[in-house]
């Protein structure tokens, strides 16, 4: 009884996970939008990253100004620089783990 029960949760978990990820991508391709309603959401996916960027720079402490993680900030810099010059994401993050990497391996 356990198993089946433990099973049901799990697969009742991946169903709920699944539908609102994937069900908005197959409506979407039926559905033609407004021109001004794609091109508010062209800009999301940069308002996410830069969210994401400043979450990890900013050390957040209770009762302080947030203050900026050194390592994170240099390991930005030529991250950066690689993503204007090149415009390819993979380098992109080949880059910014790898300088991260080394940034930690040396201070």
């Amino acid at each position: 009884m356990t198993t089946n029960y433990l099973f049901l949760v799990i697969a009742g978990s991946a169903v709920v996970t699944w539908i609102p990820r994937i069900v908005p991508f197959i409506l979407s391709k039926k559905v033609d939008f407004p021109k001004w309603l794609m091109d508010f959401l062209s800009y999301i996916p940069i308002c996410i990253l830069t969210a994401l960027l400043f979450q990890s720079i900013l050390e957040v402490r209770t009762g302080k100004l947030p203050a900026i993680d050194l390592l994170s900030l240099v390991a930005c810099l030529p991250t950066f620089l690689v993503a204007i010059r090149t415009k390819d994401l993979m380098r992109t993050v080949i880059v910014g783990m790898a300088t991260m990497a080394l940034l930690r391996l040396f201070f």
